[in-house]
């Protein structure tokens, strides 16, 4: 989905991105747009996967939530979280794992561009360090899409 903004003779393109933070628990999202008067968050909010359900549907919930946001939303660009080997918590590792596999199978679906980002590339780009805590990580986001409060 392309729009265009006229403002003063200048054309820009306003760009839809759906930022994925997955989990097997709770995997995040957030419906960004690029405008003219910079990033505008449309949509944030959470999958919560049934803890009582056995792994495979617990995946199938993730990526059906995941359909379901691509329905609604209509994202041109998916930035996902990549998963990071863990060596004090494999298992950890290894189920986040399956939630971002049925992500990225649910994205293909759709033929949507996937840009993988590292945990330390998200800190990086948003407060300069690679080793940002949360409460700064909150910061960064509040400021930059002029929120409030998350």
């Amino acid at each position: 989905m392309e729009f265009t903004v006229r403002s003063q003779n200048l054309v820009q393109k306003q760009t839809r991105y759906l930022g994925i933070d997955p989990g097997l628990n709770r995997t995040g999202y957030a419906l960004i747009e690029r405008t003219p008067r910079g990033p505008f968050l449309r949509e944030g909010g959470v999958i919560q996967s049934t803890k009582t359900l056995s792994l495979h549907q617990r995946v199938h919930e993730i990526g059906c939530g995941i359909r379901e946001i691509i329905a609604e939303l209509k994202p041109e660009i998916v930035a996902i979280e990549q998963v990071f080997s863990n060596a004090t918590n494999v298992k950890s590792s290894l189920l986040l794992a399956h939630a971002r596999g049925a992500i990225l199978m649910t994205i293909a679906d759709a033929d949507i561009p996937v840009i993988h980002y590292t945990p330390a590339e998200v800190k990086r780009l948003l407060t300069g360090s690679g080793k940002a805590p949360k409460d700064q990580m909150q910061l960064a986001v509040q400021a930059a899409l002029k929120l409030s409060k998350l």
